[in-house]
């Protein structure tokens, strides 16, 4: 027989039968919450003790309506984060802050809108100069260095690395062979970024929204899920069924969660969100994730809002474009929806 030769012969009929286990219960919500947190914890891998932030300011230079503050402060052991916060110069401190991740570019500088690398341009360009769009709409914003990303890149030597150019390859398979992932480490980092807040008071601790594209906007969606500190999500060119993109698509590595399939869709994981405000943005030929998976997802993440009473909270935002956030069109809804 030569039919059942590929992985997807094997795959598909496993996709297609996946249990969900965890699949949102309106009718015990709160049982199903505690459920839900504790098992998406648990497929995250990474809880490690929480370490003094420790927070070091390197400089802070007057910008364009800001002040920029450059700083550090530690996740974990082993583990520091170089961070920028910019202040807006105008209105009234604390001001409501915005958490800027990039997705897979060349590192944070692109949310800050400082082109150093080919192809720095064509990212900024396409809207992903977070933290400026955040300040010219009144709010702070702080602007992380992912792991594996910029910074925080891979310094192995070039004889380890046989050819394979994809920034976080290396990281997430170290990270499942201690039983972590990748990205459950990135989302520890935003909570850390969280604590390390409290050190600054021009920015409003009850005010923090978080906004991200790709796997910034994974990163946002997951931080979100499991940190009510955040207070409004708005994640970019991610949100869509994992049956319609995850598992039939091509995407780097850290998206994937061991075992994600048989507990939750990922609109099941609005419950975790929800009632809090929500913008989800997306290219409408987005080709990595499917627009129409994107339209099931939210009207399951709908019917999940109303079940909070919070119907009017969740909103799509589609922009006439692909894989990328939309500006214009995204930041009049998180303000409609916070007001912020």
């Amino acid at each position: 027989m030569t039919e059942d030769l590929s992985p997807e012969a094997c795959h598909e009929p496993l996709l297609a039968a996946a249990p969900r286990r965890l699949a949102f219960d309106a009718a015990d919500r709160n049982v199903w919450r505690a459920r839900a947190e504790a098992a998406l914890r648990r497929l995250i891998g990474v809880e490690p003790e929480r370490v003094p932030a420790d927070v070091h300011v390197a400089w802070s230079h007057p910008g364009d309506g800001y002040r920029e503050i450059r700083f550090t402060y530690r996740a974990e052991a082993n583990a520091t984060v170089p961070a920028h916060l910019l202040i807006p110069t105008q209105g009234r401190a604390p001001h409501p802050l915005i958490i800027c991740l990039q997705g897979h570019t060349s590192g944070m500088h692109i949310s800050l809108g400082r082109a150093l690398h080919p192809g720095d341009a064509e990212s900024i360009a396409e809207d992903r100069d977070y933290a400026l769009q955040a300040v010219r709409q009144g709010y702070a914003a702080l602007v992380i260095e992912q792991r594996a990303f910029g910074e925080r890149r891979d310094a192995r030597a070039e004889a380890y690395r046989h050819g394979v150019d994809r920034p976080c390859h290396h990281a997430v398979l170290t990270a499942l062979l201690l039983g972590r992932t990748l990205l459950g480490e990135r989302v520890w980092d935003v909570s850390r970024g969280i604590d390390a807040l409290a050190f600054f008071t021009e920015v409003d601790a009850g005010r923090i929204g978080i906004v991200g594209d790709s796997t910034g906007g994974a990163i946002a969606w997951y931080s979100a899920c499991l940190d009510q500190r955040i207070a409004a999500v708005m994640p970019a060119a991610y949100v869509c069924t994992f049956q319609e993109s995850l598992a039939v698509h091509d995407h780097c590595e850290d998206h994937y969660l061991p075992g994600l399939l048989n507990d939750f869709e990922l609109a099941d994981l609005a419950g975790l969100i929800a009632p809090r405000p929500l913008v989800v943005v997306h290219g409408r030929h987005d080709p990595s994730f499917p627009y129409a998976g994107t339209q099931r997802a939210c009207a399951e993440i709908e019917r999940i809002y109303a079940a909070f009473g919070a119907p009017g909270k969740c909103r799509l935002v589609t922009g006439e474009g692909g894989h990328r956030f939309f500006a214009d069109l995204a930041w009049p809804v998180l303000r409609e929806l916070t007001g912020w």
